[in-house]
């Protein structure tokens, strides 16, 4: 934002904007008073130089790291749910010319639902293994 002041912006530059402003508010670093002072020129920038008085005493975002997955591990299982549902439509495909009934072509979404589903906590099947499913009373 600190080449050109007078380049006029869009509403994808003013939302930008926003949303590092709430990232600012909810870091504590603004008082609402202030959040609301600052949200309304925001709103009514019309040039990156009406923004940059906004975020004068402010610091610079932090670089967020890089999304790690958190099944990176290197090794033969890595990734196997992702492996196991591209082999079920070839295998559906096959049981069908073979027993030459349409019923294994349910296999698919049965198997996305168990490998992948939201039926734990939005995890699916594979994201925990671990844990002690049964609830107590």
């Amino acid at each position: 934002m600190e080449e050109l002041p007078e380049i006029r912006i869009g509403t994808a530059e003013r939302e930008d904007a926003m949303r590092r402003l709430s990232d600012h508010f909810a870091a504590g670093r603004l008082s609402v008073a202030e959040f609301d002072e600052r949200s309304a020129v925001i709103a009514a920038a019309v040039t990156r130089g009406d923004i940059t008085p906004v975020f004068a005493d402010l610091p610079d975002p932090l670089v967020k790291a890089a999304a790690v997955p958190a099944e990176s591990k290197s090794g033969f299982l890595a990734g196997w749910p992702e492996r196991a549902m591209a082999v079920v439509p070839i295998l559906a495909i096959i049981l069908f010319f073979t027993t030459g009934s349409w019923l294994w072509f349910l296999a698919i979404p049965l198997m996305g639902a168990l490998l992948f589903g939201s039926g734990h906590g939005g995890h699916g099947w594979h994201g925990g293994h671990g844990r002690d499913r049964r609830r107590e009373s």
